[in-house]
């Protein structure tokens, strides 16, 4: 267990390194930023030479892989926190420092338990890309298949758990205020991200993962997941089918291309629904340097640690959430809010209906580039505190993927709504799925899956309540006392004493 003194220093490191770097100099100069937080943000750099310009991606990978992915994920919204910082952050996605080849050709080997040319004819030595987690090398096999091998960082299961534990501390504490910091649900928020991080940490899951993808996507034309080797596949090395794409970070590259940004863009919100509302298992984690666009315009996708999953009812919502707010129909959104019990029922449905309404209206067929996603985002919290809506730990990995890939979408094309985009997929979804051909369809099913379910639990039934046997049934006999007196209660205690040491010698002689 790391003591409380080493969390705070942590703390106070992380302080420093920010500051340091000038990705605090946002929160010094804006002012709505509380005073308090002003001050230790001047504070934290006392002494410091900061540079020309914010190194906010250099802050980010000394603070360690956990404080890397959430950089990952503001690199796609420059709507956010600003051109140069998005741009600057991109940095972390791919081109983080590598490991050395000596370092990388150890780790296949006793991941894989063979040398290295028995598995490759060659690999290179240079590293296509090195992210917070792993990087990839390509290699031809020796059946002559081109490859990329993902290799996991020495010591970065060792890292991200301490830095999680200091998480966890700081989420203790935020909770144990109460009042709003309570209504976010921090300690359930650093759970889940624990749980991510876990499963990316094990490059087995992320190939099952990929393979799970590859067969729900097989029918998406302009979608793909490349093939899993699981020969040349461990724990901590994985081979996959090489890409040869363009990524999306290289707009210039794929504008010689002559690729159809706009299209990529859509094509990309498609896939993510058909993902997420179709068959509730989605990439979680694409951002730009995660997709790629080949010569006949298809987007392929790599890195598949996260993934998130939500149930059937929870898709159901909210394919109706969308929708509702695509057409304007604040009412039913509302209702299924109140469904769900993300809104408590002491509040009313009226009111909350016209909230959502005064967050929608402003952005409904308004490009994001027009958007003010400050004002909106402003909205949504005031929403969120004054109808008690607490924080869905179990849906925080499909918020985060919606606001990457409406990040990524825009940055293709500056004039796309994704309420548009999505409205055509959501209408068909929910018109298959809740249409009265579906309604009668499942019932039908869950019909014939009850009957032939019967037998099975007739069974069950009789080995629990067995047939009565040839002898009659007792006769009912009558209520005796058997309370013990003061001498008989003695002399129990005196034969019972009496048992145990004859058990006790008996053990003895054996």
């Amino acid at each position: 267990m790391t003591s409380r003194v080493i969390h705070f220093w942590r703390l106070l490191k992380w302080g420093r390194i920010l500051a340091r770097n000038g990705a605090l100099l946002g929160i010094e100069h804006s002012p709505a930023s509380p005073a308090g937080l002003r001050r230790i943000a001047r504070l934290a750099r006392l002494g410091a030479f900061l540079p020309k310009q914010p190194d906010y991606a250099g802050a980010f990978e000394k603070i360690g892989p956990a404080a890397i992915k959430l950089g990952q994920t503001l690199a796609t919204r420059p709507d956010l926190v600003g051109e140069e910082a998005a741009r600057d952050l991109l940095r972390l996605q791919d081109t983080l420092p590598a490991l050395h080849f000596g370092k990388v050709r150890a780790a296949v080997e006793q991941s894989l338990g063979v040398p290295l040319e028995t598995l490759f004819q060659s690999i290179d030595p240079d590293p296509v890309g090195a992210a917070s987690v792993a990087q990839v090398h390509k290699a031809v096999t020796t059946e002559g298949r081109t490859v990329a091998v993902k290799i996991l960082r020495p010591g970065i299961e060792e890292k991200f758990t301490s830095d999680i534990e200091t998480y966890e501390w700081i989420a203790a504490h935020a909770a144990a205020r109460g009042g709003e910091l309570a209504r976010l649900r921090p300690r359930e928020v650093i759970a889940t991200f624990k749980q991510w991080t876990l499963r990316e940490l094990d490059l087995r899951r992320e190939a099952a993962s990929a393979s799970e993808l590859a067969d729900m996507m097989r029918a998406e034309s302009g979608y793909l997941v490349p093939a899993i080797d699981w020969t040349r596949t461990s724990r901590r090395v994985m081979t996959l089918e090489w890409i040869d794409g363009i990524k999306l970070t290289d707009r210039d590259a794929l504008a010689a291309a002559g690729i159809d940004l706009k299209a990529t863009a859509r094509t990309l919100v498609r896939a993510f629904l058909t993902q997420a509302i179709t068959h509730g298992f989605f990439h979680a984690d694409l951002h730009q340097g995660n997709l790629f666009v080949l010569p006949d315009g298809r987007i392929a996708a790599i890195d598949f640690g996260i993934m998130g999953r939500i149930h059937r009812q929870a898709r159901i919502w909210l394919a109706e959430i969308l929708y509702g707010l695509i057409t304007g129909n604040y009412r039913r959104v509302a209702e299924i809010h109140f469904d769900a019990q993300y809104v408590p029922s002491h509040h009313n449905i009226d009111e909350f209906t016209t909230a959502l309404r005064a967050v929608g209206e402003p952005i409904r067929g308004v490009p994001v580039k027009d958007m003010s996603v400050g004002n909106m985002l402003d909205s949504l919290f005031a929403i969120t505190r004054e109808f008690d809506m607490q924080t869905q730990p179990h849906l925080l990995l499909l918020q985060k993927t919606m606001v990457m890939v409406e990040g990524v979408a825009s940055t293709l094309d500056p004039d796309i709504n994704m309420w548009d985009a999505a409205g055509p997929f959501v209408e068909d979804w929910l018109r298959n799925e809740l249409g009265p051909e579906a309604r009668i369809a499942e019932t039908l099913v869950r019909g014939v899956q009850t009957l032939a379910s019967l037998p099975d639990l007739l069974r069950r039934i009789e080995a629990q309540y067995p047939k009565p046997g040839a002898a009659p049934p007792a006769p009912p006999l009558p209520d005796i006392s058997i309370g013990f007196s003061a001498n008989w209660r003695f002399a129990a205690a005196a034969l019972a004493g009496g048992a145990a040491a004859l058990v006790g010698q008996m053990l003895i002689n054996l």
